[in-house]
């Protein structure tokens, strides 16, 4: 059985199980084993998943299984039952040699966005098969005391953006500009969520998630009344494969906007693009700039969460050389 030394949630040193801070937000005060009995790398589990996952009606390429906790354990959710969390295991295609790593790399990566940079995101966390293999965890947050209380609408259906054609792709068109003008339009309150929202897509570049497509931010619509989905999804997918674009959308930050010349040198915006992708969307400066500012440096708790995570060391280091470098893209100077 796989040694616990860090709670499989929160990071935090000293625990061998969740944390009481893990247990009250993952599993609603719930104490909960941080061990599955399904393992994902087995043959006859990996066809029992399966089985599990038409049942889901949430969207990705990623493999997602409902969940839910029985008597202090995690298990799959019968047909039928009110999923409360979903887990992503590591992927089942085998071409990807660094597959194993991405369950505990998703986890540090929304870690270090809701600890080190005040990003809502969904709780999340790591539990783990019987032959030690972690498993990503989320809690729905589209359900309360086990009970669906609202609904979730990604941005690619927000815009209605759709697979015309046969264009598998659909969900990466666009720009973040189009997602800011559909907040604007939706949300009554929309400027605190603005900021959430122009937080989260500078996090993802300089964290490299290449893969912050529209269906990767979404609204929730509770009572009639839309709020911006709390962040998921966050993944630095540079340490595994680079896409050629430092964006997940093919537009970037928005097409009507004048490039700094760093980016028209260099092809990778600098906090100049940053800052005049925050006046088109409608954030009042001083406001941009005191977001724009904690992204200047990499603090230290930064590379603590990376030490304590549960990636390999071989990819912990893969990690820090690449925000180091996302940073020293984003702190160049325009002229």
């Amino acid at each position: 059985m796989k040694t616990i030394e860090v709670c499989p949630s929160t990071l935090r040193p000293g625990y061998v199980t969740y944390s009481p801070k893990a247990v009250k937000e993952l599993f609603d005060g719930v104490v909960v084993s941080p061990f599955i009995d399904i393992d994902f790398e087995n043959e006859s589990d990996q066809r029992l998943a399966l089985e599990n996952m038409q049942i889901m009606s949430i969207s990705g390429a990623q493999e997602k299984f409902s969940a839910v906790v029985d008597n202090g354990r995690i298990r799959l959710a019968c047909e039928g039952e009110q999923a409360t969390h979903i887990l992503k295991p590591t992927p089942f295609n085998l071409s990807l040699s660094t597959r194993k790593q991405i369950p505990a790399n998703e986890h540090l990566t929304m870690q270090m966005a809701s600890q080190v940079y005040g990003i809502r995101t969904a709780s999340n966390g790591l539990c783990f098969s019987n032959s030690g293999q972690p498993v990503y965890i989320t809690k729905r947050f589209d359900v309360t005391n086990g009970v669906k209380d609202c609904s979730q609408e990604d941005f690619a259906t927000v815009l209605q953006m759709t697979e015309e054609g046969g264009d598998s792709n659909f969900k990466y068109h666009g720009n973040y500009a189009q997602i800011a003008d559909a907040i604007r339009r939706f949300v009554p309150a929309w400027m605190p969520q603005m900021e959430q929202f122009f937080r989260l897509v500078v996090f993802n570049y300089l964290f490299a998630n290449e893969d912050a497509h529209m269906k990767n931010f979404s609204l929730i619509n509770k009572n009639g009344e839309y709020f911006l989905a709390p962040a998921y999804d966050l993944v630095n997918t540079c340490i595994h494969i680079q896409s050629g674009s430092d964006m997940g959308l093919t537009d970037g930050l928005s097409p009507e906007m004048e490039k700094s010349d760093v980016y028209d040198r260099t092809g990778h915006p600098c906090r100049l693009d940053f800052e005049r992708f925050a006046d088109r969307i409608g954030l009042p400066k001083k406001r941009a700039a005191q977001v724009l500012d904690m992204f200047m440096r990499i603090p230290q708790e930064a590379y603590a969460l990376i030490d304590r995570s549960f990636l390999n060391d071989k990819m912990k280091r893969t990690y820090k050389r690449v925000i180091e470098e996302r940073k020293t893209r984003f702190v160049r100077e325009s002229k």
